[in-house]
């Protein structure tokens, strides 16, 4: 791994919190030592166990009105101090991971890990230049030109599945532009696919992975939905959906390999829980950032709208949840990215890809920052502790 003695992680890390966090409630999960994953509540500076109340996020998403409860356990003295914040998120960063004190994890843990895609334009562009280059970046700038020309801003603002976007579909079809992308931007039918397996994400600090055969691709800054097994949306968090563009862009039908890799799901820091202060109308308002160091000196520094949104995130959850489909142990759901970086990098007409050593920071005011770095993912740590550890975790806890 290529480490910069410059790396802007700790700094980052450090402001992980949200801009109103004394009256957020954040919902975290903490590896502790000698005992395992224990599902906390961020407040006053620190973490404090809810185990009382549930042992895992999923069951505590599944209660009633979980944020009530939370509050009221912690007023009445039933949530014990796990640790100071502060020391844990000193102790984010894997690379100087001390594995004898606490850190953070995703803050998810039993729920399905989904996504839905093409669901901003500018994402949908991206993905109809991956497919007409067939992975091959050095065509990219070109396709990307072609087809302002052909669509320019004729998507912008169709309401996927409605009659103007079935005559879309026929002027595109006609000039010979259509592609499966298109149908599933602007068509009666969302794109849903299985992001990575339940357990798999990683949290704040950890290393986020790449495919070693990759070279063009890049991060996806989402906001992700924590859903109960009720279909209910009860918070949300920050997600990196890390794309290998080449992969996918060669094959459709290589969507699993581009999308789900060791360490290619990044999801925290924490879960913001619904209430009166943060709410879905919250989230279709944010304003998502994204930024990227790169040991070389590369920076990039790019923003974008949830309200841009060509679907509501509460459509994409019918889409995926409901009569046709449950999830007992509920999901969580990436919305789809408005934003990557598309500037040259390494040879005019390149775009851009990751470089190991990128350090990636996704952030909304409301909801903190997600920060990783980026290496291979043959070479992060390897994903071990799956649905059997934590079962044997759990075993004779009690809430």
């Amino acid at each position: 791994m290529v480490l910069n003695a410059a790396s802007p992680m700790p700094r980052l890390i450090a402001d992980c919190l949200p801009s109103d966090h004394a009256r957020a409630l954040l919902v975290a999960r903490v590896w502790v030592p000698d005992l395992g994953p224990v599902v906390a509540l961020v407040a006053a500076g620190r973490l404090h166990d809810v185990s009382s109340l549930a042992l895992t996020c999923s069951a505590l998403l599944d209660l009633p009105n979980p944020a009530d409860l939370l509050r009221s356990a912690l007023a009445a003295g039933r949530l014990p101090v796990i640790a100071a914040l502060d020391a844990v998120l000193k102790n984010a960063e894997e690379a100087s991971r001390d594995t004898s004190l606490p850190w953070l994890l995703a803050p998810c843990d039993l729920q399905a890990i989904k996504a839905t895609g093409v669901t901003f334009v500018a994402s949908l562009l991206e993905r109809v230049i991956e497919e007409q280059a067939r992975g091959d970046a050095s065509r990219a700038q070109a396709l990307r030109a072609e087809l302002h020309q052909i669509l320019g801003q004729d998507l912008t603002g169709i309401q996927p599945g409605s009659q103007q976007a079935d005559e879309v579909k026929q002027v595109l079809q006609a000039r010979g532009a259509w592609s499966q992308y298109l149908e599933v931007g602007i068509g009666p039918d969302a794109e849903i696919f299985t992001k990575a397996p339940v357990l798999a994400a990683v949290g704040l600090g950890s290393d986020v992975g790449l495919h070693p055969r990759s070279n063009w691709n890049n991060p996806e800054p989402e906001i992700v939905l924590a859903v109960n097994s009720l279909a209910q949306v009860v918070g949300v968090a920050l997600g990196n959906d890390v794309n290998l563009r080449d992969f996918e862009g060669r094959s459709a039908l290589l969507l699993g390999k581009a999308k789900d890799n060791n360490g290619s799901c990044a999801i925290g820091p924490f879960i913001r829980l619904f209430d009166e202060h943060f709410d879905i109308e919250s989230v279709r308002q944010c304003e998502i950032g994204l930024e990227v160091w790169g040991a070389d000196g590369f920076r990039f520094d790019g923003h974008g709208a949830m309200s841009s949104i060509s679907r509501d995130p509460l459509d994409l959850v019918k889409h995926a949840m409901g009569s046709h489909h449950q999830y007992p142990d509920g999901m969580m759901m990436f919305l789809g990215t408005m934003l990557s970086p598309t500037q040259d990098r390494d040879a005019p007409g390149q775009g851009f890809t990751h470089h190991v050593g990128d350090v990636v920071s996704v952030s909304v005011p409301q909801l903190g920052r997600l920060v990783n770095r980026v290496d291979r993912s043959d070479r992060i740590a390897p994903w071990t502790f799956g649905i059997r550890a934590l079962m044997q975790s759990l075993a004779g806890r009690r809430p």
